[in-house]
């Protein structure tokens, strides 16, 4: 039987036609006020996109499926390797072990054989080598942080010398599948930098490492583990990954070194709220749908009541099915590549680079990042687009369902509460200002808590 392509019978239509079919239809309204928006960014969306406007950039593609990761913390050895074990049963295939203190590595990692990541809060040369004799085949990732720590606490591990001195020892005893270094990029989202300002953020702090990388100071790594949070603005967040992605191969060209960008995600804390917290659920869902489509290599959830409750087995069940229902039921498994070729996307993809990129360059300009953070430059920024977000929460411009929009106001938490769910703040002595993460809905909800009493 002969197939008929049907459309061979319709015309093509123009970019130009579409607009002006659309100023007709719009009756003498604006076309720029009426369907332009403007975004935070500085990135306009338009009404529709077009192949006369298309321009691809070439991102490099994650070929393999996302790993499903479990968090960890390690209190208790055998705790610890129960609950990473019973994990991977359950779906998980990742594990992510957070530490604050040095802990027996043969317990941990008894009967462990998959990607495994580190958090590690305290910096150890010898502590981190034995780590590295307990390396298998897989995917092994210290995630030392030096200037992450920096960003985080206002101080570093030891010393500025001493620490890149540790972090110069590690890195010459790493091979192929161990991974020494992370830049942890999740701080600048939480806190309330912009999609642009957490691209070229985290381009400039990997360029710290890559700088001394390149004088031969710290060995060169076959990959480093670029660490993100992704919020509800569903299409930026996968354009964001797409953006980050062709930048760092670009960066790494100028350097002449191969180093991939492996991509650690995790939803942010900032948009999720004390009450309504079911919500948060709807909202963790569709920012891992973000991360899968923009090629995270991994990604971590969070649990629904993360930011009152403690760890629990439900909210740590429910978290990993809900990647779980993605990735085996959803058609997610492979879609790391479906947004390749669309208009849209594309589109953010290249503004959001291009963006970033002239953000990174006046970085570099000025002396480069960790000076700018120094100066407290960085951190003013971020502080700038806070605020400015902050004020469109309170004035119901940007809307959380159940916080600043349809609230139930019978829904009580005071006695609920496991967590401190506010941003902690805590006076001490420190080289440069932290950058401290702050949720969206915190006076809010501190005002309704006062009014519970």
């Amino acid at each position: 039987m002969k197939t008929q392509n049907l459309f061979n019978d319709f015309s093509s239509v123009s970019s130009k036609q579409w607009k002006q079919k659309i100023q007709f239809d719009l009756k003498g309204a604006d076309y720029n006020s009426t369907l332009l928006t403007h975004t935070n960014e500085g990135v306009t969306i338009k009404p529709f996109y077009h192949s006369d406007d298309f321009e691809k950039i070439n991102v490099p593609k994650n070929s393999e499926e996302f790993n499903i990761c479990q968090r960890i913390f390690i209190s208790d050895e055998k705790t610890a390797n129960f609950l990473a074990i019973d994990a991977l049963k359950r779906g998980a295939n990742s594990i992510l072990f957070i530490a604050d203190e040095l802990f027996d590595i043969t317990i941990v990692l008894q009967n462990i054989d998959v990607e495994i990541h580190f958090q590690l809060n305290f910096l150890s040369e010898s502590f981190s080598l034995d780590l590295l004799n307990h390396a298998k085949n897989n995917p092994f990732f210290l995630n030392i942080d030096i200037i992450g720590n920096l960003v985080k606490t206002g101080n570093w591990h030891h010393t500025l010398n001493k620490d890149f001195d540790i972090l110069s020892n590690i890195s010459k005893k790493t091979t192929d599948n161990c991974t020494a270094l992370q830049v942890n990029s999740s701080h600048y989202q939480n806190a309330g930098a912009t999609t642009v300002q957490q691209v070229a953020y985290a381009l400039a702090h990997g360029n710290e490492y890559l700088n001394v990388i390149s004088r031969g100071s710290i060995a060169e790594q076959s990959a480093i583990n670029f660490n993100f949070s992704v919020g509800s603005n569903y299409f930026f967040e996968i354009a964001k990954i797409r953006a980050f992605r062709y930048l760092w191969k670009t960066l790494c060209d100028d350097y002449s070194l191969k180093i991939d960008a492996h991509i650690f995600v995790q939803p942010s804390i900032r948009n999720k709220t004390l009450y309504d917290y079911n919500t948060n659920m709807l909202r963790t869902t569709t920012e891992c749908m973000s991360a899968i489509l923009g090629g995270a290599n991994t990604i971590s959830n969070v649990s629904y009541d993360e930011v009152y409750h403690k760890k629990n087995e439900f909210g740590e069940r429910i978290s990993r099915n809900q990647l779980l229902i993605l990735k085996e039921e959803s058609y997610f498994k492979n879609a790391q590549n479906f947004t390749d070729g669309t208009y849209y996307i594309e589109s953010l993809t290249k503004e959001i680079a291009e963006k970033a990129l002239e953000i990174f360059k006046d970085i570099e300009k000025s002396g480069g990042f960790l000076k700018q953070l120094k100066e407290g430059t960085i951190q003013r920024k971020i502080k700038e687009s806070a605020e400015k977000e902050q004020a469109q929460f309170d004035a119901g411009e940007l809307v959380l369902l159940g916080s600043n929009k349809h609230p139930n106001m019978d829904d009580k938490m005071n006695d609920t509460i496991e967590l401190y769910p506010f941003a902690k703040t805590k006076p001490r002595k420190t080289l440069i200002a932290p950058i401290v993460a702050k949720r969206l809905a915190e006076k809010l909800e501190q005002e309704r808590l006062k009014d519970e009493a």
